[in-house]
């Protein structure tokens, strides 16, 4: 059995593949209730569901934002959430072209053993949950599993934990409609070279494959959320040419052309870096890779948006320019013809970067 085919096989093959079209990419609007609160007090506005309805309103419904994108991860709340005039956010995102998805883990854990590394919870009820929101309109789903390097890690334990975890995860969305998101993040904390990175990114991508293959996944209905090949966070930057040379050369080693497209996360980059490194890669290698390469940004699309809002009504309008312009620029990033030439909002070009970041 090469893989196991779902009643919902050609629905998710489709899903995936449009999910990847060149020119659009996805907004991770999933953060849980705690980091969202996080984000909020930045700008010191409190955590309250009214709040957070606010903001995720803002962004659904900034005019011309949605031709950009072509998926948006939602965490349960806003599943169900409406915008002002009762309208569902789910409702919003479908015309206009945008399938919702919605993150489905439950957070990580020590595993026991190791030097801090982690594990991802999940995956009981994960079946029923993934059917009730099917029908709720969710079309995909994302579960994130995080590695850590060290002087000692990833441990082989903690690599194989995470891939199978990831796996089964991906088995079971398939089972019930919703096209699976594997998220293997490598954390960026540290002092490691770009090197050290490459090469853990290739043991991890190498493990995760082979966990999908033994779990019969179908990877045409799949999409993969790596971390770029970079540096350390400690350590000195590199320009985007060159993330954009040791990351595609590892996912070239590591992901089958089966998969459609890797939808990047932004692992703390600012949004400017992002968008540079992403152009990089597309601008390099047009042409000379099996699958799509595309976003799907949380902080890296809506920090200056954020900074622009500040909580106040009066300022939606201004917000909502900032954020089309980064889904604009990453837009153009996945064709490989950004300029670089965006203007910049307030917290463009800052760092977003949080030691041992929790979603």
């Amino acid at each position: 059995m090469s893989c196991f085919k779902s009643k919902y096989a050609d629905e998710l093959a489709a899903n995936a593949k449009y999910i990847g079209t060149p020119g659009k990419g996805i907004l991770a609007a999933d953060e849980s209730t705690g980091t969202i609160g996080k984000r909020l007090s930045s700008i010191n506005v409190e955590n309250v569901e009214s709040n957070r309805r606010a903001l995720r309103e803002l962004l659904f419904c900034t005019p011309g934002a949605l031709k950009y994108l072509s998926g948006v991860i939602l965490f349960e709340e806003t599943l169900y959430q409406k915008t002002a005039s009762g309208k569902p956010f789910v409702e919003v995102l479908k015309e206009g072209g945008v399938l919702p998805g919605i993150k489905v883990d439950a957070g990580t854990v020590v595993l026991a053993g190791t030097n801090g590394e982690t594990t991802t919870q999940g995956l009981d009820n994960l079946g029923q949950r993934c059917a009730k929101y099917y029908q709720a309109g969710a079309r995909f789903a994302k579960w994130r599993a995080v590695i850590k390097i060290g002087p000692n890690e990833p441990s082989e334990l903690a690599i194989h934990e995470n891939a199978y975890g990831l796996a089964r995860y991906a088995a079971i969305c398939q089972e019930n409609g919703l096209v699976p998101i594997v998220e293997p993040e490598i954390l960026v904390d540290g002092c490691h070279d770009i090197n050290k990175c490459a090469d853990v990114t290739e043991r991890v991508l190498a493990a995760c494959y082979k966990a999908l293959n033994d779990h019969h996944v179908m990877l045409e209905g799949t999409l993969l959320k790596p971390n770029m090949v970079t540096p350390g966070s400690d350590a000195p930057k590199v320009a985007p040419e060159v993330i954009a040379e040791y990351t595609v050369h590892a996912l070239l080693r590591t992901v089958p052309a089966a998969v459609p497209a890797i939808v990047f996360l932004s692992g703390g980059q600012s949004e400017e870096e992002a968008t540079l490194n992403l152009n990089a890669m597309n601008k390099l290698f047009k042409n000379k890779k099996p699958w799509s390469l595309s976003f799907s940004f949380g902080r890296a699309l809506q920090q200056s948006t954020l900074k622009a809002w500040a909580g106040k009504e009066g300022n939606v309008v201004k917000a909502q320019a900032a954020f089309l312009t980064r889904c604009k620029a990453n837009s153009e990033a996945t064709l490989g013809t950004y300029k670089g030439d965006a203007t910049l909002g307030e917290g463009a070009s800052e760092s977003l970067h949080v030691k041992d970041y929790k979603y």
